[in-house]
């Protein structure tokens, strides 16, 4: 599906409804003439059965054009709010869609029973072919042209020159209380979002409970979730609700604010709507601040298994680099590096390769650290490191403890980076400003209730540390989900191996696997 077309034919906003328990299947077509494709099911655990999991060489061989390719698999022991999407090239801006697992019958959320639930997809647009820019982009060896629009379930409001049928509206009623199910689907975009005159509760980040904390604005990354409360218990009336970027790097970014609208019942669409103040685009101190009130619920129903005692840690760095390119503009070409090494996609699928016993496809040799120990996040560092590049992953036992420190450094410019592990969840156990210190930053860590999800973001200038179990078997993705620093391979995998029990191995792939 192609990025350019009009507003109006933005049909790939599927939202997939699952109950608590089963086995699901759906069916990918690649229809189109152009594209090869695949489908991520962003979140879902996929236990054993990678070959559902969807990206493209990593678990499966892209579905060619006319072919299709059915994922069958169970959702098991997860609820809430998750998402597909598109995961080769950059198809994934417009290619998107809701996953909703409800809770198990009978079971009740955590919190107040809402009214009614509502999914808010943010995105952002380009008026020409997504593939065409990020090809020309490659070709001159430089970021492609930045977006131009941000929408909300495929549509940017008022504030752009459309029509009225290009802003989307959600009604409500006076005094009940409504579930928002918000997904950040934007390639590269880090995002605010905000309701004029009405807080949100938080309580549930991709698809774990957590502590409910008001708050005037959320901040979303790409590929993050957020479900938040909100009471319409204001004056009737037109309220918009609104995303706009967050950038806190000397980085330019598409900084247009995308609208919809918060209408209560009965009021006419003369009615002009409120604009809620959302956070400056720079505003680090919320970004923060925010990010710290994230807390998992850690009830008896809903704990917190936070692993305390670590059998492998890891430390990486974030790096972006320029490689010599002779036939790009400024005869360099952008690379971006995990330990400086920038991964090389295969041209035979890492898990296939896996378990198929396929020589010469992947080394398991990437480094637990970074070669050259340096001031990571002190004064800009432009010289060319080597940066080197291959299709290096990490092997790791099965039911090992992991803690893997993700570094932000000034190897060009500093960032924030939303990492995304796929197969697993992962507790957020620390995080800060500056250079990691071993000696004193781990004794901060919260090993008591921090937050479970699958994508966390690393702040500008920062570290993270995050904590989990490797008790899934398999070939599993972990990447910035920023479309563009995954292009010039920020990336890499974790080879888990099999288990000694029967149901601790990686299971048979389908018959209709597709091929390279």
């Amino acid at each position: 599906m192609a990025a350019g077309m009009d507003f109006s034919s933005h049909k790939s906003l599927l939202m997939i409804l699952f109950g608590f328990l089963g086995l699901f299947s759906f069916t990918v077509e690649a229809a189109t003439k152009k594209y090869q494709f695949d489908t991520q099911k962003h979140g879902i655990k996929q236990y054993r059965n990678g070959w559902a999991d969807g990206p493209a060489y990593i678990t499966q061989c892209p579905i060619q054009t006319g072919s299709s390719y059915t994922y069958d698999f169970n959702v098991t022991e997860q609820r809430g709010t998750l998402w597909w999407h598109a995961h080769i090239l950059w198809l994934r801006a417009t290619v998107y869609g809701a996953i909703v697992i409800m809770p198990k019958p009978g079971t009740p959320f955590p919190f107040p029973q809402p009214a009614r639930e509502f999914e808010i997809l943010l995105g952002e647009w380009w008026h020409n072919d997504v593939e065409a820019v990020e090809t020309q982009g490659n070709q001159m060896g430089l970021p492609p042209n930045m977006s131009d629009a941000h929408t909300i379930n495929g549509k940017p409001g008022p504030l752009f020159p459309c029509s009225e049928k290009h802003t989307y509206a959600m009604e409500v009623e006076q005094g009940k209380t409504y579930l928002l199910r918000i997904i950040n689907a934007a390639l590269d975009d880090e995002l605010f979002f905000a309701i004029a005159g009405h807080n949100m509760t938080v309580v549930e980040v991709d698809a774990v409970y957590t502590k409910p904390f008001t708050t005037q604005a959320i901040l979303i990354a790409p590929g993050q979730t957020t479900n938040v409360l909100v009471r319409a218990n204001q004056v009737a009336g037109r309220y918009f609700m609104a995303t706009r970027t967050f950038m806190d790097a000397p980085i330019p970014v598409d900084n247009k604010s995308a609208t919809a609208i918060f209408q209560y019942k009965g009021i006419p669409n003369t009615v002009l709507p409120l604009l809620p103040p959302l956070p400056a685009a720079n505003d680090t101190r919320f970004a923060l601040s925010y990010n710290k009130k994230l807390r998992s619920l850690n009830s008896p129903q809903y704990p917190a298994n936070v692993p305390l005692r670590v059998d492998r840690n890891l430390f990486y760095t974030i790096g972006l680099a320029k490689n010599s390119c002779p036939t790009c503009v400024n005869g360099t070409r952008l690379l971006a590096s995990l330990n400086n090494v920038s991964f090389v996609m295969p041209r035979t699928a890492l898990l296939q390769a896996h378990y198929f016993n396929i020589k010469g496809v992947y080394r398991t040799d990437f480094p637990d650290k970074p070669a050259t120990t340096f001031n990571y996040t002190g004064a800009p560092l432009t010289a060319n490191l080597g940066t080197l590049t291959g299709t290096r992953i990490s092997k790791v036992p099965f039911n090992s403890t992991v803690e893997l420190v993700l570094q932000d450094t000034n190897l060009l410019t500093v960032e924030s980076h939303p990492f995304h592990l796929h197969g697993y969840n992962f507790f957020v156990v620390g995080t800060g400003i500056g250079n990691f210190d071993l000696a004193k930053d781990p004794l901060k860590y919260n090993l008591v209730d921090p937050i479970e999800r699958n994508t966390v973001g690393v702040p500008t200038g920062g570290w993270t540390a995050i904590r989990f179990r490797a008790d899934n078997p398999g070939v599993w993705f972990m990447h910035c989900h920023l479309e563009l620093h995954t292009g010039w391979g920020l990336k890499t995998a974790f080879l888990v191996e099999d288990g000694p029990g029967q149901d601790q191995s990686v299971v048979p792939p389908p018959k209709d696997l597709p091929t390279c």
